[in-house]
């Protein structure tokens, strides 16, 4: 899985599709990204007091990896990823301007 925790990704598709946001959390098991804002739920948390009321909260869920893209740090557009070799170590660089990402 090349998407990491910090990159700014745009969504492909679903109900979020169009935004962009920044990846919160990576699960690279699962193949799926928590991102910041995204894929909300609705979560109902029961009351575990007696005297405190349950409540409604929204909450972010992680998404498959194939339904985000990461954005091109040059031209801010949806853009692959690709591996090269600098010096000693492996760095991350767009497909569409050759840029690497950090």
């Amino acid at each position: 899985m090349k998407i990491k925790k910090g990159d700014t990704v745009i969504v492909r598709g679903g109900k979020d599709k169009g935004k962009t946001g920044k990846v919160l959390k990576a699960l690279p098991k699962e193949m799926k990204v928590l991102i910041e804002g995204m894929n909300i739920r609705k979560v109902h948390k029961k009351a575990t007091k007696s005297g405190v009321k349950g409540q409604i909260i929204e909450k972010s869920y992680p998404m498959h990896v194939s339904l985000v893209s990461i954005l091109d740090p040059k031209t801010k557009k949806p853009t692959r990823v690709g591996m090269k070799k600098v010096g000693e170590k492996m760095v991350r660089v767009s497909k569409k301007s050759g840029a690497s990402i950090e």
